[in-house]
């Protein structure tokens, strides 16, 4: 007969891999520096990135915040622009939604995961996007020296 600890561990381990992220935990993971890893077109087509010239950089205070395109410079700096997209956070049907807003279009994506180092989106395309947190290269070089 199997140990009744074993099988109550089993269950548990079942129950917290199928729990669905938090939106609201989400939220608290998306403020700071992303990069894009791949876009997954459709099941069989996705684009790898390997560099990016950009970073996405994200900031929400609340439920309201904003996304802009920057440049990580060699000394760890960043070269950015004025412009930004205004986002609005809501949850909806169990599902944390992003809603942009610029001068020129406004558009939604639906959060699929977030946590304090990956997250995915689906876009009005049905693109999906997956991001990791960016680190620059004194990082890297930071965490060789340890």
């Amino acid at each position: 007969m199997v140990n009744k600890k074993i099988l109550f561990f089993l269950f548990g381990i079942v129950l917290l891999g199928c729990q669905k992220n938090n939106p609201e935990e989400q939220l608290e993971h998306l403020t700071g520096y992303w990069e894009i890893d791949r876009v997954e077109i459709s099941e069989d087509s996705v684009i790898n990135y390997k560099v990016n010239a950009t970073v996405d950089y994200m900031e929400f205070d609340g439920n309201e915040g904003f996304r802009k395109k920057v440049k990580p410079q060699f000394d760890g700096s960043f070269k950015t622009s004025d412009n930004k997209e205004g986002i609005s956070a809501r949850i909806e049907n169990d599902s944390l939604r992003l809603y942009y807003k610029t001068p020129f279009d406004e558009w939604k994506e639906t959060v699929i995961s977030a946590t304090e180092k990956k997250f995915s989106v689906l876009n009005r395309d049905g693109k999906i996007y997956y991001y990791t947190k960016f680190t620059s290269l004194l990082d890297n070089e930071d965490e060789e020296e340890k």
